[in-house]
Protein backbone atom coordinates (compact mmCIF):
# COMPACT_ATOMS: atom_id res chain seq x y z
CA UNK A 1 0.00 0.00 0.00
CA UNK A 2 1.43 3.38 -1.00
CA UNK A 3 1.09 6.29 1.39
CA UNK A 4 2.50 9.73 2.16
CA UNK A 5 4.22 10.48 5.46
CA UNK A 6 3.52 13.93 6.90
CA UNK A 7 6.07 14.75 9.58
CA UNK A 8 5.26 17.71 11.81
CA UNK A 9 8.49 19.34 12.97
CA UNK A 10 7.67 23.01 13.31
CA UNK A 11 7.93 23.40 17.10
CA UNK A 12 10.05 25.83 19.08
CA UNK A 13 11.50 23.45 21.68
CA UNK A 14 10.18 25.46 24.66
CA UNK A 15 9.68 22.47 26.98
CA UNK A 16 13.07 21.08 25.99
CA UNK A 17 14.66 24.41 27.06
CA UNK A 18 16.94 24.31 24.02
CA UNK A 19 16.24 27.71 22.53
CA UNK A 20 15.68 26.05 19.15
CA UNK A 21 13.49 23.42 17.50
CA UNK A 22 14.04 20.12 19.34
CA UNK A 23 13.74 18.21 16.05
CA UNK A 24 17.27 19.43 15.30
CA UNK A 25 18.79 18.17 18.54
CA UNK A 26 21.45 15.60 17.72
CA UNK A 27 21.28 11.98 18.78
CA UNK A 28 24.33 9.95 17.77
CA UNK A 29 25.56 12.88 15.64
CA UNK A 30 22.33 12.94 13.63
CA UNK A 31 19.30 15.11 14.29
CA UNK A 32 16.13 13.69 15.80
CA UNK A 33 14.36 14.67 12.59
CA UNK A 34 16.79 12.64 10.47
CA UNK A 35 16.11 9.55 12.56
CA UNK A 36 12.37 10.16 12.19
CA UNK A 37 12.56 10.72 8.43
CA UNK A 38 14.66 7.61 7.83
CA UNK A 39 11.92 5.40 9.24
CA UNK A 40 9.77 6.33 6.26
CA UNK A 41 12.49 6.87 3.66
CA UNK A 42 13.58 3.26 4.18
CA UNK A 43 10.05 2.02 3.43
CA UNK A 44 9.47 1.49 -0.32
CA UNK A 45 5.71 1.89 0.21
CA UNK A 46 6.19 5.50 1.31
CA UNK A 47 5.80 7.55 -1.86
CA UNK A 48 6.80 10.88 -0.29
CA UNK A 49 7.83 12.44 3.02
CA UNK A 50 6.29 15.87 3.60
CA UNK A 51 8.20 17.64 6.36
CA UNK A 52 6.53 20.65 7.96
CA UNK A 53 9.37 22.73 9.33
CA UNK A 54 11.53 25.81 8.84
CA UNK A 55 13.14 25.07 5.47
CA UNK A 56 16.10 27.36 6.15
CA UNK A 57 16.93 25.55 9.38
CA UNK A 58 16.42 22.18 7.68
CA UNK A 59 18.96 23.00 4.99
CA UNK A 60 21.40 24.37 7.56
CA UNK A 61 21.19 21.47 10.00
CA UNK A 62 20.66 18.64 7.49
CA UNK A 63 22.70 19.70 4.45
CA UNK A 64 22.44 17.47 1.42
CA UNK A 65 19.68 15.40 3.01
CA UNK A 66 16.79 16.22 0.68
CA UNK A 67 16.15 13.12 -1.45
CA UNK A 68 13.61 13.28 -4.24
CA UNK A 69 10.87 11.96 -2.00
CA UNK A 70 11.18 14.78 0.56
CA UNK A 71 8.98 17.88 0.33
CA UNK A 72 9.49 20.83 2.70
CA UNK A 73 6.49 22.86 3.84
CA UNK A 74 6.38 25.85 6.18
CA UNK A 75 4.66 25.45 9.54
CA UNK A 76 1.77 27.46 10.92
CA UNK A 77 0.94 29.19 14.19
CA UNK A 78 -0.46 25.94 15.62
CA UNK A 79 0.07 22.23 15.10
CA UNK A 80 -3.33 22.05 13.45
CA UNK A 81 -2.37 24.76 10.96
CA UNK A 82 0.95 23.04 10.31
CA UNK A 83 -0.81 19.76 9.50
CA UNK A 84 -3.18 21.60 7.18
CA UNK A 85 -0.22 23.20 5.38
CA UNK A 86 1.39 19.80 4.98
CA UNK A 87 -1.78 18.25 3.62
CA UNK A 88 -1.65 20.68 0.70
CA UNK A 89 1.49 18.88 -0.47
CA UNK A 90 0.25 15.33 0.07
CA UNK A 91 -0.30 13.40 -3.16
CA UNK A 92 -1.27 9.94 -1.89
CA UNK A 93 -4.76 8.72 -1.00
CA UNK A 94 -3.51 7.71 2.46
CA UNK A 95 -1.48 9.92 4.80
CA UNK A 96 0.43 8.97 7.95
CA UNK A 97 0.80 11.99 10.24
CA UNK A 98 3.79 11.62 12.56
CA UNK A 99 5.55 13.72 15.19
CA UNK A 100 8.98 14.93 14.12
CA UNK A 101 10.27 14.31 17.64
CA UNK A 102 9.13 10.68 17.75
CA UNK A 103 12.16 8.92 16.22
CA UNK A 104 11.74 5.41 17.63
CA UNK A 105 8.84 4.07 15.56
CA UNK A 106 9.47 0.39 14.88
CA UNK A 107 9.08 -1.33 11.54
CA UNK A 108 6.58 -3.70 13.15
CA UNK A 109 4.31 -0.84 14.24
CA UNK A 110 4.57 0.80 10.84
CA UNK A 111 3.69 -2.44 9.08
CA UNK A 112 0.71 -2.96 11.38
CA UNK A 113 -0.58 0.51 10.52
CA UNK A 114 -0.13 -0.11 6.80
CA UNK A 115 -1.99 -3.39 6.98
CA UNK A 116 -4.83 -1.77 8.93
CA UNK A 117 -5.20 1.05 6.41
CA UNK A 118 -5.79 -1.46 3.64
CA UNK A 119 -9.39 -1.67 4.87
CA UNK A 120 -9.96 1.23 7.30
CA UNK A 121 -10.62 4.95 6.93
CA UNK A 122 -8.41 5.89 9.86
CA UNK A 123 -6.12 4.28 12.42
CA UNK A 124 -4.13 5.29 15.48
CA UNK A 125 -1.23 3.67 17.30
CA UNK A 126 -2.08 3.39 21.00
CA UNK A 127 -0.69 1.82 24.16
CA UNK A 128 -2.44 0.95 27.45
CA UNK A 129 -2.11 3.58 30.17
CA UNK A 130 0.18 2.34 32.94
CA UNK A 131 -1.02 4.79 35.58
CA UNK A 132 -4.39 5.11 37.28
CA UNK A 133 -6.18 8.15 35.83
CA UNK A 134 -8.25 10.40 38.11
CA UNK A 135 -10.73 13.15 37.25
CA UNK A 136 -9.98 16.16 39.46
CA UNK A 137 -12.16 19.23 40.10
CA UNK A 138 -11.36 22.03 42.51
CA UNK A 139 -8.34 20.16 43.84
CA UNK A 140 -10.31 17.02 44.77
CA UNK A 141 -10.65 13.62 43.11
CA UNK A 142 -14.19 13.15 41.82
CA UNK A 143 -13.80 10.00 39.75
CA UNK A 144 -11.41 7.20 38.88
CA UNK A 145 -11.38 6.16 35.22
CA UNK A 146 -11.52 2.44 34.48
CA UNK A 147 -7.99 1.80 33.31
CA UNK A 148 -8.95 -1.00 30.94
CA UNK A 149 -11.05 1.45 28.91
CA UNK A 150 -8.35 4.04 28.18
CA UNK A 151 -5.25 4.09 26.04
CA UNK A 152 -2.58 6.67 25.26
CA UNK A 153 -2.44 7.88 21.65
CA UNK A 154 0.81 7.89 19.70
CA UNK A 155 1.73 8.67 16.12
CA UNK A 156 1.63 7.96 13.28
CA UNK A 157 -2.09 8.50 12.99
CA UNK A 158 -3.27 7.43 9.56
CA UNK A 159 -6.20 8.64 7.47
CA UNK A 160 -7.69 8.59 4.04
CA UNK A 161 -6.28 11.92 2.92
CA UNK A 162 -9.61 13.22 1.67
CA UNK A 163 -11.18 12.54 5.07
CA UNK A 164 -8.52 14.41 7.04
CA UNK A 165 -8.51 17.37 4.62
CA UNK A 166 -12.29 17.65 4.94
CA UNK A 167 -12.21 17.57 8.75
CA UNK A 168 -9.29 20.01 8.96
CA UNK A 169 -11.16 22.45 6.72
CA UNK A 170 -14.19 22.31 9.00
CA UNK A 171 -12.04 22.74 12.09
CA UNK A 172 -10.40 25.83 10.63
CA UNK A 173 -13.75 27.36 9.67
CA UNK A 174 -15.19 26.79 13.15
CA UNK A 175 -12.01 27.62 15.06
CA UNK A 176 -11.96 24.18 16.63
CA UNK A 177 -8.68 23.10 18.23
CA UNK A 178 -8.24 19.36 18.66
CA UNK A 179 -5.71 17.70 20.93
CA UNK A 180 -4.49 15.53 18.05
CA UNK A 181 -5.49 14.73 14.48
CA UNK A 182 -7.77 11.88 15.50
CA UNK A 183 -9.75 14.17 17.79
CA UNK A 184 -10.54 16.42 14.81
CA UNK A 185 -11.74 13.48 12.73
CA UNK A 186 -13.79 12.26 15.72
CA UNK A 187 -15.42 15.68 16.03
CA UNK A 188 -16.20 16.36 12.39
CA UNK A 189 -17.00 12.93 10.95
CA UNK A 190 -18.59 9.59 11.72
CA UNK A 191 -15.51 7.68 10.52
CA UNK A 192 -14.40 4.84 12.76
CA UNK A 193 -10.78 5.02 13.87
CA UNK A 194 -9.19 1.60 14.28
CA UNK A 195 -6.88 1.15 17.27
CA UNK A 196 -3.52 -0.43 16.43
CA UNK A 197 -1.25 -1.71 19.20
CA UNK A 198 1.73 0.58 19.60
CA UNK A 199 4.92 0.32 21.63
CA UNK A 200 6.14 2.13 24.74
CA UNK A 201 9.45 2.56 22.92
CA UNK A 202 7.68 4.82 20.41
CA UNK A 203 7.74 7.80 22.77
CA UNK A 204 7.89 11.47 21.85
CA UNK A 205 10.90 13.50 22.95
CA UNK A 206 9.28 16.40 24.78
CA UNK A 207 11.37 17.27 27.86
CA UNK A 208 15.07 16.93 28.77
CA UNK A 209 14.20 13.87 30.86
CA UNK A 210 13.13 12.02 27.70
CA UNK A 211 16.73 12.08 26.48
CA UNK A 212 17.79 9.98 29.47
CA UNK A 213 15.54 7.02 28.65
Amino acid sequence: MNYSALIVAAGSGTRMKLGYNKAYYRLDERTILEHTMDIFLSDPDCSEVVVVTDSEMFRKEIPGRIPGRVVLVSGGSSREESVSNGLNAVASEVVFVHDGARPFLSKACLEAMKQTMETEEAACLMVPCKDTIKVVKGGYIVKTIERNTIKAAQTPQAFRTELLVHCMDLARKEGYQGTDDCSIVEHFSSAKIRVVEGSYENFKITTPEDLKR
